[in-house]
């Protein structure tokens, strides 16, 4: 008669059965285990109570292939949360590292499509990108949702963590416009892509604080603060008298692709520092260690969500600002 390694069906068991906490279950596959727990307290020595705040956990697959990790290490990736640290700090928000944590993930998940626009129409002529995303909505692709399910641990605020989650590529798809009546698929690879809200709206609520980057910045201002910012003012590529659009390249604040930092405030700043600390991702810990969060999103957390008032832009239609 075969003998049978309990320990190892156990754990083969354990690695196929679907986490269950509080309302969410992960159907995590991965097994990780923490890493640079002297890095993490360090980085959270300046961390202060009654101050806005957002937790960021740091996932890093040990079995990444070595023409990657080579280009792209762990401490790379801790000096791109570092940049990000200093930036948020300036606008009163403060970066809390939980961990961060390695482990094998499924090879077929180091590179992933993130979205599905097979069922998608390109950007409406006559509203502009966030009321047309509100439209439409977005969600994961099949293949990103599984790739996360099997990666992100489930705990208690699954809803209200980020999570940056380091793959080797992460392919983007959107419509692009050729003339006045042509449109085409565009495919992208991305440095860092942020899952926000204004587009995923689609996106389950234990996922929704998912953020990939797979490289560093070399104007040095960083992509994982780039990408917080799509998180958590929830606005995409736009600075003051610019308007949103999926590319604008310009040395202005920190959601354009250059090398600003700037997280402006006020109406000619686009309510960005407003909006950052309306987030549902930020809380404030009191002395008795109790969490107040901010009001969650009421309406799936589109641009003009609810909880946001009146720290909204209106600007041209969709296809009118993609011109300018």
């Amino acid at each position: 008669m075969r003998k049978v390694n309990i320990g190892k069906l156990l754990l083969a068991i354990s690695l196929t059965l679907t986490v269950s906490h509080g309302e969410f279950a992960v159907a995590q596959t991965s097994v990780w285990t923490n890493v640079h727990a002297d890095t993490v307290d360090r980085l959270n020595r300046d961390i202060k109570a009654n101050t806005p705040t957002a937790d960021i956990g740091i996932y890093y697959p040990s079995n990444l292939d070595k023409a990657f990790t080579s280009k792209f290490s762990i401490d790379d990736l801790v000096a791109e949360f570092v940049k990000a640290k200093d930036i948020f700090a300036v606008a009163g928000v403060q970066l809390n590292l939980l961990w961060i944590k390695t482990g094998e993930i499924k090879p077929a998940f180091f590179e992933i499509q993130a979205n599905d626009i097979s069922n998608a129409t390109p950007g409406g002529t006559y509203a502009n990108m966030y009321r047309d995303g509100k439209r439409q909505g977005s969600g994961l692709s099949q293949e990103a949702r599984e790739a996360f399910e099997s990666i992100i641990e489930a705990h208690t605020d699954n809803d209200r963590t980020v999570y940056i989650v380091v793959l080797q590529d992460v392919f983007m798809s959107f419509y692009e416009q050729q003339d006045e009546r042509t449109w085409e698929t565009r495919t992208i690879t991305t440095g860092g892509l942020s899952f926000p809200a204004y587009i995923y709206q689609q996106i389950p609520r234990e996922l929704r604080g998912v953020i990939t980057v797979n490289k560093s910045d070399p104007r040095g201002r960083g992509i994982v603060a780039h990408e917080l910012g799509h998180k958590l003012i929830n606005v995409s590529h736009e600075y003051r008298d610019v308007d949103p659009q999926h590319e604008v390249r310009a040395n202005g604040g920190l959601m354009l692709y250059g090398t600003g930092t700037e997280i402006a405030s006020g109406k000619d700043g686009r309510w960005h520092k407003e909006r950052l600390h309306l987030s549902p991702f930020v809380y404030i810990q009191k002395k008795n260690d109790e969490r107040v969060w901010n009001p969650d999103y009421q309406e799936d957390g589109h641009y003009y969500d609810p909880i946001y008032g009146d720290k909204v832009i209106e600007f041209g239609s969709s296809k009118e600002s993609s011109t300018k």
